[in-house]
Order: C-alpha cells, then structure tokens, then sequence
C-alpha cells in the first residue's frame, strides 16, 4: 500500500476530506521524526513503539569487489510491534 492508498482510507474511514486525512497524516509523521530526532522513543499501546538506536563502527566488504572497508557507527531506528499487532499478522 502506498501513501495515497493510506491517505484515501483514512478519509473513508474517518468521515473527512482526504486533504484533511493528508495534512494529519503528514504532522503525525512530522512529529514522530521530530521525537526520534531528539532521542526520545514513542510507543503507540497495541501498535508498538519506535527507538533510537545507535550502531558500532564495524568492517565490511564492498560487494562488488570483496575489498574490506571500515563501516562508519550510525544512528538507526528500530520498530517493535506490540503482541496484539503481532497476533493479528500471524492469524
């Protein structure tokens, strides 16, 4: 599913415009970001919760010529679903 879809059914299922749906899809992800971007973790109860977490400098290998490279450490955000989400994926 591609956002337009999402925008699309959340304005079916919410009763309103889909530029409506847009605009509060939009600033919820805004505001997600902006959250991880501090640091902070959010937690959405029955969905999951999203973390910062941070990488190691490690070694690697350039695929294409197998030659080793140094891999820089990084930030990277991680999702954890919730066991209700996970049951209804699994049914």
């Amino acid at each position: 599913m591609k956002k337009n879809d999402f925008v699309k059914l959340v304005a079916e299922n919410g009763n309103v415009a889909i530029k409506t749906a847009g605009d509060a899809i939009n600033a919820t992800f805004e505001e997600i970001a902006s959250a991880l971007e501090k640091g902070d973790s959010i937690s959405f109860p029955g969905f999951g919760s999203f973390k910062v977490v941070n990488r190691a400098a490690r070694e690697g290998r350039n695929p294409s010529t197998g030659e080793k490279m140094q891999i820089p450490a990084s930030k990277g955000v991680k999702f954890t679903p919730s066991a209700g989400l996970k049951d209804r994926v699994n049914k």
